[in-house]
């Protein structure tokens, strides 16, 4: 269709425009605009709600009387945490920071959504038991996550609650009617749903994007024999806590994410009684806010407080370094990394040769099935430059030229996506899309019933060469096929974000990795791309942080299921520590460029879920620790002592200290060659056999010296906590980051500790 082109066209001008121009865009200060006003903890507690009118009074003392329609809130936060969001100018939320009772003010940001052999691969090719998780289902009814994200579709499968318990009685939420939505849709497994946009008509907690539906069926979907998305990826698709109860918070759209509903989300959850929270959304790393403007990181600090525990994905802004985002200490910030299956579409030259790609299609094509091959740049059309067409920009193919042949496309420029060159390629009646991707392949693009792969540069250039070597070049591509047992896994995937945290690199960041490329889940049933004789899938194939991180909070739930007395910093800790840096080919762990990959990549590495169980030692990271980050970090004591309600008084701030909160890795921003050892110190608890001894083991790139002192931890009934300090020296280390780890060792446990020092 012409009028699609055309749309596509000047929708791309426009973003490019934007980028180009948008430093020289103002705001009138008079228009309003919904801002986010934070007040710190709520002294009452989670049940002591604080009265709207509390808030409505403080608008009413900023809002012109002759305005009084604005005195309205969007959202009350009233439980776990005090604030509320509403509309305005930008010289009322000055005036309202300067108020004795408020710890920040900021414009409500919009946040990016992140977007099962996965299971079976952390269970068993990674060295642990086959089906280990699911011999502990039993103890997990109890555990509730709480997944804030685009909603849930609950006819799905994995939803089902047959087998399930009563849903337990602490349990303070509520299953939200709408007009496509009924309290009967909730069960003893989806036990509560939200929706925050009641204003619209059409205002549901369904899910409309599939995005929600993926996340919470990943985390705890029920087990569903022969799932798969039209006949790939074939198995038992479950979640990592099939009998754990899900609570979804429709707090997002496929647009986008409010913050101030995001806070509110959180807020309720609390409420609600969830015990883990799983949030695959984040900023983009270029709009990064500090902590206390960050709606996620605000609402994860009073979640903690609480004793719940909040996992986030690191972002899809990879392969970049300083691109992760939710890297507050309090929020379990996970990368994402590949499985053991691939899903390969491979094309066939006139020539008889073939060439493996990536992507999945399912055409009819077969290699009787030829069609003419032909390179973007060699059908422009009048007036495009050749860069535009190898790229098939918008317009920049002739359209009578590219009709009925399959089109190779450059993947040279990242504004231009893989769906949108795709929708350019059928408007003009191509048979089917080679895109040439120099940089990675580990991510499929699901092209439906449209032929396409996408292959390597090598393989790219030895197809070019081909068109130029006859005159008359053909080529076909066949459907997709699923490559099992893929070696080697995991890999950090691609666009899985990197560390440092632009906002202090004294943290480790990201924590872990979990599966997170290609993970097939529950899904809304979509009415496009329908196989011909098939009925629209209950399950689809997703990519990105967003799917890593449900594998992590349905990791945890399995772990407090077993450790119900355990804290959120324990359980953090303990998957932290147990972590694997080795692929199934017993090798370590590489990045998608073939390089062994680093802990700013990976984290401390791969979740091993059944391991964590039995860590040995943990980290207890507790309030203490955070407000010493708050203070280190540069925060007020009023602004903390408001977050906290307690009487605070920081000692001198330094970000430098933050390296000794007492964390689960361990961070050094600057390391002067000259100067003394650097001096850090770390309390771990025994949480296994009272009577042990751990012996210290340092591994450390050539010419970093790290010292620990002492090298040896003696537990016993009497002493169950112990304090060490490990040195690091940097006269003779390389400069920039120098990786390696400390593991305490006893005859059953290896307690991981990853660490990253920067030496200038």
């Amino acid at each position: 269709m012409e009028w699609l082109l055309q749309f596509l066209h000047l929708l791309f001008l426009a973003s490019l425009l934007i980028c180009s121009s948008s430093s020289n865009i103002t705001i009138s200060d008079q228009i309003a605009k919904p801002y986010v006003v934070y007040m710190g903890s709520n002294i009452n507690g989670v049940d002591g709600q604080i009265p709207e009118s509390v808030h409505l009074d403080l608008l009413s003392s900023i809002i012109p009387s002759e305005e009084s329609e604005r005195i309205a809130l969007i959202h009350h936060y009233s439980h776990a945490f005090n604030g509320f969001s509403a509309m305005l100018t930008q010289s009322e939320a000055s005036a309202l920071a300067g108020n004795d009772g408020v710890v920040s003010v900021f414009e409500d940001p919009i946040l990016e959504l992140h977007t099962t052999r996965s299971w079976d691969f952390l269970e068993s090719d990674l060295g642990m038991r086959p089906h280990g998780i699911l011999k502990h289902q039993h103890s997990s009814n109890d555990i509730i996550i709480g997944v804030i994200d685009t909603g849930i579709w609950p006819e799905s499968p994995s939803f089902k609650d047959e087998g399930i318990g009563k849903i337990p009685s602490r349990w303070k939420g509520v299953c939200m009617e709408a007009h496509d939505f009924k309290k009967s849709n909730c069960n003893r497994k989806l036990i509560g749903a939200r929706y925050y946009n009641k204003k619209d008509p059409k205002g549901s907690p369904r899910d409309f994007n599939g995005h929600g539906t993926h996340t919470a069926s990943t985390a705890a979907g029920v087990i569903v024999n022969n799932a798969s998305y039209y006949g790939l990826a074939k198995g038992t698709a479950r979640g990592g806590s099939p009998s754990a109860r899900i609570a979804a918070y429709k707090a997002c759209s496929g647009e986008g994410c409010s913050g101030g509903t995001l806070l509110k989300a959180i807020d309720d959850a609390i409420k609600d009684g969830v015990d883990i929270i799983s949030i695959s959304i984040g900023f983009s790393s270029e709009f990064l806010s500090e902590y206390l403007s960050d709606p996620i990181a605000i609402g994860a600090f009073h979640a903690e407080q609480r004793g719940v525990m909040v996992v986030c994905s690191a972002g899809n802004e990879g392969p970049d370094h300083y691109t992760v985002v939710n890297t507050a200490p309090w929020i379990f910030t996970v990368a994402a990394s590949n499985i053991d299956r691939n899903f390969q579409s491979t094309v066939v030259l006139g020539n008889g040769k073939a060439y493996k790609g990536v992507g999945i299609n399912f055409s009819n094509l077969t290699r009787s099935t030829m069609f003419s091959l032909v390179f973007g740049e060699d059908v422009a059309a009048k007036k495009t430059t050749k860069s535009e067409a190898r790229n098939c920009y918008p317009g920049s193919l002739d359209n009578k030229k590219v009709a009925g042949k399959i089109v190779i496309c450059a993947n040279d420029d990242q504004n231009l996506t893989r769906k949108m060159k795709k929708l350019i390629l059928q408007d003009a009646g191509a048979m089917g899309m080679i895109l040439i991707e120099k940089e990675h392949l580990d991510a499929p693009f699901d092209a439906g019933l449209f032929p396409f792969t996408e292959v390597g540069n090598l393989e790219g250039l030895q197809i070019l060469k081909y068109i130029k070597s006859t005159k008359k070049p053909t080529a076909t591509i066949l459907p997709t096929t699923v490559v099992s047992r893929y070696r080697p896994a995991p890999i950090v995937a691609s666009f899985s974000s990197r560390g440092p945290s632009s906002l202090t690199e004294n943290i480790l960041k990201p924590d872990v990795m979990a599966p997170g490329v290609s993970i097939l889940a529950a899904f809304i049933p979509e009415k496009e791309n329908v196989p011909i004789g098939k009925k629209p899938s209950m399950f689809g194939i997703q990519s990105g942080t967003s799917m890593a991180c449900p594998h992590v909070s349905g990791a945890a739930a399995f772990i407090k299921s077993v450790h119900g007395g355990w804290s959120p910093s324990m359980i953090k800790s303990a998957l932290m520590t147990t972590a694997t840096t080795y692929n199934n080919m017993r090798k370590p762990v590489t990045n998608s460029s073939n390089y062994i990959s680093n802990p700013h990549e990976m984290g401390v590495g791969e979740i091993n879920p059944l391991k964590a169980l039995n860590p040995g030692l943990v980290f207890e990271t507790n309030v203490k620790d955070y407000i010493n980050f708050l203070c280190y970090f540069g925060y007020s004591n009023k602004d903390i002592r408001k977050m906290c309600k307690t009487n605070v008084t920081c000692p001198r701030a330094s970000k430098s200290l933050i390296s000794n909160i007492n964390y689960p890795s361990i961070s050094i921003e600057k390391l002067k060659r000259k100067q003394k050892a650097k001096v850090i110190t770390r309390t771990v608890t025994n949480v296994g056999s009272l009577n042990a001894t751990y012996i210290a083991k340092v591994h450390a790139p050539e010419g970093l010296v790290v010292k620990v002192i002492p090298n040896k931890l003696v537990f016993s009934e009497s002493v169950q906590r112990i304090t060490y300090k490990v040195s690091f020296s940097g006269n003779k280390a390389r400069g920039g980051y120098n990786f390696g780890s400390l593991t305490w060792l006893d005859r059953r446990h290896y307690v991981h500790t990853v660490f990253a020092v920067q030496v200038e």
